[in-house]
């Protein structure tokens, strides 16, 4: 691996000559500017804005605005000579546990390695990082600036190193959590819990860029002529989610098939309650836990049948009046005949 930077940790009065490495690499997938027409290169060109003129790299220089807007042109020279103990020294500062550093204050990781002569005193402070499990903080001055970094003894016998952003570098999260009043259940905890632990833990080292594998897939197959598989869409959407609990009983089964493992239940939340968020049932009262009750669907036809019935009664008690009618209507018929004789 090449060397990036070549100083000495300032351990107390103690000197340890040290090489930097970098410690990771960019597979990230990148991608040339072409001239889609006939696939040449586009290229930036580094133009004086004065002059008009393209500038090649021997002329091109740092210069430094002030406060004011002034600008101030430095050389290498000019840096180099800056009165900064840390310019070739990882200076150590103090020691504190690793697990005490923020992970957002990390920034990019190297590997010391002990230079000529230098193993007696590399060794030294590893083991006695190691056996403090705690790390170093340091400043350094590597590639143009000034850095805080953090010095510590990994597992395969090296110290590594990880610069750090400073303090003022890290942006407030002030204003960024959730401002409406959420209440969580213990059910719905006992199901996520029961999912972390179907889920199970990562084994970092499987885990690779599909993303990359999958563009150098489509680059073979249109070198080869061969037409590329269409994706498949995936399933689900971004929906809102009504029903939390569902939601998390559906999670824990789906990494349960994916395992291959049988569905017995939700595991820690089978005997939680399902109640839609926001919806009945999702409050904080007394009755909160307790499986909602289930209106009798049966109520509407006894109502149509008591409907039913009443206008039975009622047709029955018309033709019943209507038969009383008849015989009193021929009887006055007959009297009517018989007077008319009569007459």
């Amino acid at each position: 691996m090449r060397t990036i930077w070549k100083g000495a940790i300032s351990f107390g009065l103690v000197t340890i000559p040290v090489k930097v490495v970098s410690a990771t690499e960019n597979h990230a997938v990148s991608f040339r500017q072409i001239h889609t027409a006939d696939e040449g290169r586009i290229r930036y060109r580094k133009v004086c804005e004065l002059d008009g003129e393209e500038v090649s790299g021997e002329e091109i220089g740092k210069g430094y605005v002030t406060a004011d807007g002034s600008l101030v042109q430095l050389t290498d020279d000019d840096l180099a000579l800056l009165p900064l103990p840390s310019a070739r020294t990882v200076e150590i500062l103090g020691f504190v546990p690793v697990g005490s550093i923020d992970p957002y204050q990390l920034d990019k990781s190297y590997y010391l390695t002990a230079d000529t002569g230098a193993a007696k005193p590399y060794v030294l402070l590893r083991e006695a990082l190691r056996r403090a499990d705690k790390g170093a903080i340091a400043k350094l001055a590597m590639r143009g600036r000034e850095t805080l970094a953090l010095v510590r003894a990994l597992d395969d016998e090296v110290l590594g190193m990880h610069t750090l952003l400073w303090p003022d570098e890290i942006r407030s999260a002030s204003g960024l959590a959730p401002t409406e009043r959420v209440t969580v259940r213990d059910a719905e905890l006992d199901l996520a819990d029961t999912l972390m632990d179907t889920l199970g833990e990562v084994d970092m080292a499987s885990l690779h860029d599909e993303y990359r594998e999958a563009v150098e897939t489509l680059a073979d197959a249109k070198l080869a002529g061969v037409e590329p598989e269409q994706a498949k869409e995936a399933e689900g959407g971004r929906g809102k989610v009504v029903d939390l609990m569902a939601a998390l009983e559906d999670s824990v089964r789906t990494a349960r098939a994916g395992r291959g493992e049988d569905d017995d239940g939700a595991g820690a939340g089978e005997d939680a309650t399902v109640h839609p968020i926001g919806g009945e049932g999702g409050g904080d009262g007394e009755d909160e836990g307790k499986p909602a009750r289930k209106r009798a669907p049966a109520k509407k036809g006894a109502a149509k049948k008591t409907a039913a019935g009443k206008s039975g009664a009622a047709k029955s008690g018309t033709r019943k009046a209507a038969a009383k009618k008849a015989p009193a209507k021929k009887t006055a018929e007959k009297k009517s005949a018989t007077r008319r004789r009569a007459s």
